[in-house]
């Protein structure tokens, strides 16, 4: 196995187009060529995570926080992240992080907090706009159809339940063939008409290259008219958060039971606004930026971590803030990111880490 090979199917899983721009995942350091025999899964890296992965012989360590967050202008192992760059380098070690992207697929980290806290018909809480894109293109008609089954093969066309979506309308298309060109039809040196078709499609950001590349193969012209365009259309697959419901009402007293035990550590809440509860949102590490979508959704309990003092007065008796911290609601991640690359590579030696990385210790 090679770097690469586990890094491009994490990279699959959760694409990094769809982190947050502010973040840093993917491969960190490392080369991506570099045969391994072994990986290490962890929610962070630290000093004592990479001496684990140098007596396993893990050539990989895969981990949800990026070590390298900001950037880095020296290594002189001033701190816990020079000092553990430092060792990985030394070791031969990569490190690769899968971070917001895996928080904002809707198989990721909250899927995963909603499927321990046992929540049904989960959604996204809060939709991400930006990242759609519409390709426009102009397919001589006698071609449209195989222009646009490998646009739809290529992963183009997807409109929330719904694929192979295309839009088409007929009209004509000039052009004139230059010195030394050799046109699919018509002659060089004379205008030339052709009925066309106008085809639309939609993608996701990610696949824009890999779309491209199959309009291109599968196109007959010589010179491809195209244009793409970014929507602000949310793509309901992707974003920020999840909501979804218990199989049955609960108590409140009973859900935050319920909570503690399953995520462990400590829950701090705010009062009980209703004697049961039925819908939950979540939203893995710090999610006080989604109160107000879990307001919205008609959330009863809003399930997340690293709240200030102050913030949680902003519940004003309209939901009940449950912060579980934030190790608490990204550990299941591990279990996550193991089983995906332990299915998708079955004899290659997959590891969780032993160390816990939690830095907060409760009495």
């Amino acid at each position: 196995m090679r770097v690469k090979d586990i890094t491009q199917f994490l990279d699959s899983m959760a694409p990094p187009a769809y982190q947050e721009s502010y973040d840093n995942s993917g491969l960190l350091v490392g080369d991506a060529n570099a045969e391994i025999e072994s990986a290490i899964i962890s929610l962070d890296v630290t000093e004592e995570v990479v001496r684990e992965a140098i007596e396993k012989g893990a050539g990989l360590i895969v981990s949800h926080h990026p070590i390298i967050f900001g950037g880095l202008k020296r290594l002189t192992g001033k701190n816990y992240v020079e000092r553990t760059v430092m060792l990985a380098i030394r070791h031969g070690i990569a490190l690769y992080a899968i971070h917001t992207n895996l928080d904002n697929v809707s198989h990721g980290v909250n899927a995963k907090l909603c499927e321990v806290l046992g929540l049904e018909n989960t959604r996204i809480l809060a939709p991400k706009a930006g990242i759609l894109r519409k390709l426009v293109t102009f397919v001589p008609k006698s071609h449209t159809e195989e222009v646009v089954s490998a646009l739809f093969a290529a992963g183009a066309g997807h409109v929330g339940a719904y694929d192979q979506c295309s839009f088409r309308s007929e009209g004509v298309g000039t052009f004139r063939g230059g010195e030394g060109t050799d046109p699919f039809v018509g002659v060089p040196g004379e205008r030339h008409e052709e009925i066309e078709e106008r085809v639309e499609v939609i993608l996701p950001v990610d696949r824009t290259k890999k779309v491209l590349a199959a309009l291109f193969e599968a196109h007959p012209y010589e010179e491809v008219a195209w244009d793409l365009f970014q929507l602000e259309n949310e793509l309901l697959e992707v974003g920020s958060g999840m909501i979804g419901t218990l199989p049955k009402e609960m108590s409140t007293e009973a859900f935050l039971a319920h909570l503690k035990k399953s995520v462990g550590g400590v829950v701090r809440f705010t009062r009980p606004v209703s004697d049961t509860v039925k819908t939950i949102a979540v939203c893995g590490g710090s999610g006080s930026f989604l109160l107000k979508n879990a307001i919205a959704a008609k959330a009863d309990v809003f399930v997340t971590a690293d709240y200030k003092y102050h913030q949680f007065f902003d519940a004003e008796d309209r939901i009940v803030i449950a912060d579980i911290g934030h190790f608490e609601s990204e550990q299941f991640t591990i279990d996550l990111l193991y089983d995906a690359v332990h299915e998708k590579f079955p004899n290659f030696a997959t590891f969780q880490t032993a160390v816990k990385t939690n830095p907060i210790l409760y009495l």
